[in-house]
């Protein structure tokens, strides 16, 4: 998700739903960020990296990009109707505020 960013105009911030059985730890994170230079580059690497336990989808299944960016940028949420769990951005933006 774009956030806005005061030097670099906006800059990226990764969600991140791990795998059954992997625990998010600093490597992982570090493990994220590598990887998104190498498969992108550098100009791409995340601000943030933030684990959560699910993403904002609606009930056909498409993750709401804009709800993240407005979380990634203090935004308020707006509509939250359409979304299999409504609960599910509230959690991430409580997660990112204690980050």
């Amino acid at each position: 998700a774009a956030r806005e960013d005061a030097e670099k105009g906006n800059v990226p911030d990764v969600y991140v739903t791990p795998r059954e059985g992997v625990e998010p730890s600093e490597e992982v994170r570090q493990d994220i960020v590598e990887a998104v230079e190498k498969e992108i580059g550098p100009f791409a690497r995340p601000a943030n990296v933030v684990f959560v336990d699910g993403l904002p989808k609606t009930r056909s299944g498409k993750i709401m990009r804009r709800l993240l960016e407005n979380i990634s940028n203090g935004e308020s949420l707006g509509d939250t109707t359409t979304l299999r769990d409504p609960s599910v951005p509230e959690r991430i933006r409580d997660r990112v505020q204690g980050a």
